[in-house]
């Protein structure tokens, strides 16, 4: 037998109290709340979570989508693009403003003029002398030493680089060699190469700001042509651009001619410093990070309760599984989560119905392997003292009678182990065969032929009758026909060893609220009412007109449990009979009820 005592280990103190079985110890000192102890639980827990497989997962996937979307937003970013364009369009507005201030300033001159003799003589009197306008692109051309002050004045709160160049794409000026007008911080000279931190630092920055963008170069001074926007402004078009230098800062440049009536003059190129934007940018993209680094902070902690919910009960039902498996002869309850009504719900379920089946089975077989010790027990001790008083017999009547002792122990042996075989078979093949619809009807009327035909060594017939509502009706179960013509068949037999010779056994089959019943009735001496529920017992038999060792005391015991397989029930009961003289009911027989799920 089982032990059933045993608590199980896995049991919280909550429910150890309601039980009431154990009882609580009382310390003298009073226990207050102490943080010290709570961390160290919560640390436990959580180094025991980030053991498990399962919570690595969990983190795992939910971080690589936390880290795809951040890597999505810097990669894809519209800020980028907006601050660039907005830049573009700034510089533009101040390029014609500096432009329209070149014009008029540096093709003025105040210490010198330029006369025409020619038009000297065609003065009428009091006419004065002007220069033309459709000259002045050739008789004042860009002074340098004049636009230098003024480009001091208009580029120095803006911390651009300005560039103005000649018709011809030669340079003229250049802010940064402006003395005192503005300082860009250039990098430190220094012999030896950047670390390789530095180098990755600066190939990501290329690789995130590179995307189409063409790559930044300085030119000589005789080569403005060769930047796009330079030779496009000498074509009276301002254009503008953006490249990226070899650090990955990006570069927005524009270009826009220096005009006077309507002649070119030259060109001015306004470009921004590389950390100008990338500062920026790197500022909102920190900003991200930020968010994702509380983000994934947050989405860590939840995917360690999440995992919490799931990993540790799951480590506890395998647990206790394990233990089930190792512990096989004391009990051991699975953990209850049915209350979660999820999956690991559904599972602790299961886990413990299986359990609970396989304790019963185990309880079953060993019930079982002591009967059959019992029952066998018996005859082989009889067997036993006859083979030994064998020889000591004196005469031939002696050994006849133990002879014949022996013979009947043997056959009881041979129909106790042939019972016992098919008892301990008949869960299997339950188990293995498929359930099909049965015809109830065409089994019965099968079993009444062969009772009729064989009468099972008694003369005893057997008549069946279908209530229903027509012949055609049918009564269908679905099952196994071998086993279940089993039951009906040991029935019968069983009614017809209770029976007296010219006496009939009645089968009676009907439908009762989805069930189908089945009725055998005898009119023997019918069944002690201390008997009704024992007659279904292993190896118990009650039959006083027969002698000892005619049954195995199995059959009523293995039909229980082929009607039990099929989800049905079959009890026992009396007929009631006439009164007698005084009164009393007699019993008319024994009847036997089987009720099946119809089909």
């Amino acid at each position: 037998m089982l032990d059933r005592t045993q608590p199980d280990t896995n049991q919280s103190a909550g429910d150890i109290a309601s039980d009431g079985a154990p009882e609580r110890v009382v310390e003298d000192k009073p226990q207050g709340w102490r943080p010290l102890n709570w961390l160290k639980r919560a640390g436990q827990f959580f180094f025991a979570l980030s053991f498990s497989s399962l919570t690595r997962r969990i983190v795992s996937l939910n971080l690589a989508g936390l880290v795809a979307l951040v890597a999505s937003i810097l990669y894809l970013s519209q800020f980028r693009a907006g601050l660039i364009d907005a830049r573009a369009q700034s510089l533009l507005v101040q390029a014609e403003i500096i432009a329209g201030a070149i014009a008029a300033s540096a093709t003025v001159q105040t210490n010198a003029i330029t006369i025409d003799p020619d038009r000297l003589l065609d003065l009428k009197p009091g006419e004065t002398y002007g220069g033309s306008d459709d000259y002045s692109p050739l008789d004042f051309p860009i002074n340098p030493e004049r636009v230098a002050p003024v480009l001091r004045t208009l580029i120095s709160p803006t911390k651009t680089r300005a560039r103005i160049y000649d018709p011809n794409g030669s340079l003229l000026l250049d802010s940064r060699n402006l003395e005192n007008v503005l300082r860009f911080p250039l990098p430190p000279l220094s012999a030896e190469k950047p670390g390789v931190v530095e180098r990755g630092m600066v190939a990501v920055r290329t690789w995130l700001n590179r995307g189409d963008l063409p790559l930044y170069r300085e030119l000589g001074p005789e080569n403005g042509n060769g930047y796009a926007e330079v030779g496009d402004a000498l074509q009276g078009q301002k254009r503008s651009m953006v490249r990226v230098n070899a650090r990955g800062e990006v570069i927005v440049s524009v270009a826009v001619p220096v005009l006077r009536s309507r002649a070119i003059h030259g060109a001015l190129m306004l470009s921004t410093q590389g950390d100008d934007i990338d500062q920026m940018v790197t500022a909102e993209r920190l900003a991200i990070l930020k968010v994702g680094g509380v983000a994934a902070a947050v989405m860590i902690m939840l995917s360690l309760l999440l995992a919490s919910t799931i990993a540790g009960p799951v480590r506890r039902l395998a647990d206790s599984a394990e233990r089930v498996r190792r512990r096989i002869k004391t009990r051991v309850e699975i953990p209850d989560f049915t209350r979660r009504r999820d999956e690991i719900g559904h599972l602790s379920g299961a886990l413990r119905d299986m359990t609970n089946a396989l304790y019963s089975r185990i309880e079953a077989i060993e019930m079982f392997a002591a009967d059959v010790a019992h029952e066998l027990k018996n005859p082989l001790t009889s067997l036993r003292s006859a083979v030994e008083t064998l020889p000591l017999a004196r005469n031939e009547n002696s050994r006849a009678r133990l002879l014949e002792v022996i013979e009947h122990d043997v056959k009881r042996l041979d129909r106790l182990i042939s019972d016992i075989s098919d008892a301990s078979r008949l869960d299997a093949e339950l188990q293995r065969q498929d359930a099909i619809p049965v015809d109830i009807r065409r089994l019965l009327g099968t079993l009444v032929s062969v009772a009729n035909e064989t009468k099972l060594g008694h003369d005893v017939a057997v008549e069946a009758r279908f209530e229903g509502r027509g012949p055609t009706d049918t009564f269908a179960v679905t099952g196994h026909d071998s086993r279940l013509g089993q039951v009906v068949s040991n029935l019968l037999s069983n009614a017809q060893s209770f029976s007296e010779a010219g006496n009939k056994v009645r089968l009676t089959c009907r439908r009762v609220r989805g069930e189908i019943e089945i009725v055998v009735d005898d009119d023997g001496p019918g069944i002690r009412d201390d008997a009704l529920e024992r007659i279904f017992e292993r190896f118990y038999t009650d039959r006083p007109h027969q002698g000892f060792g005619q049954n195995s005391g199995l059959g009523l015991s293995i039909s229980k449990q082929i009607v039990d397989a099929h989800g049905g029930r079959i009890w026992a009961e009396n007929r009631a009979g006439p009164a007698d003289d005084e009164g009393i009911p007699t019993i008319a027989g024994a009847r036997f009820v089987v009720r099946l799920p119809a089909l």
